[in-house]
């Protein structure tokens, strides 16, 4: 089975309910998915997945503090994350409150670690947003996203057991 950890931090619940839809569309396509808050989630435990999906809600342009700690705890972890599939989703207050920004700051921690991302040619093309609580297009948007990391991870995996 293809193992999928959907970390969040939420203080309102918007962000929880953008993981659970993430969740949601990776189960819908075949893989295991499990949510988590990112308190008390230990770093090391990021190798125990296959696909690793990181949600925020954004402060200042940018990822929850809580968020950051899970990120700069997994510096230890460098090299062993390479070839994961990571994914990203972000919530704010406000249209133009820094969603993106905070998708991509994510992403780049991903990227550093080898991680594998895919982007999207339609709606939010590096990770879903919501503005508020997230609608019908942020869930979604989440729902597709958990199923686009579920076929790149069982893709990646098979062209490894086939030798490619």
């Amino acid at each position: 089975m293809h193992r999928m950890i959907v970390l969040y931090h939420s203080r309102t619940g918007n962000t929880e309910k953008m993981a659970r839809a993430v969740a949601e569309g990776a189960i819908a396509a075949g893989a295991e998915a499990v949510t988590s808050r990112v308190d008390g989630f230990k770093a090391e435990h990021l190798r125990d997945y296959g696909a690793i999906a990181i949600g925020s809600p954004t402060y200042y342009g940018g990822m929850a503090a809580e968020v950051k700690k899970l990120i700069d705890e997994s510096v230890r972890l460098h090299g062993s994350l390479d070839g994961k599939i990571g994914g990203a989703f972000a919530s704010s207050a406000n249209v133009g409150g820094g969603n993106e920004t905070t998708v991509m700051d994510i992403l780049q921690a991903m990227l550093i670690h080898g991680m594998v991302i895919q982007g999207t040619h339609v709606g939010d093309h590096y990770g879903p947003v919501a503005v508020g609580v997230p609608d019908q297009r942020a869930l979604e948007g989440c729902r597709a996203l958990g199923r686009r990391m579920a076929r790149l991870m069982q893709a990646v995996d098979g062209r490894l057991a086939s030798g490619a």
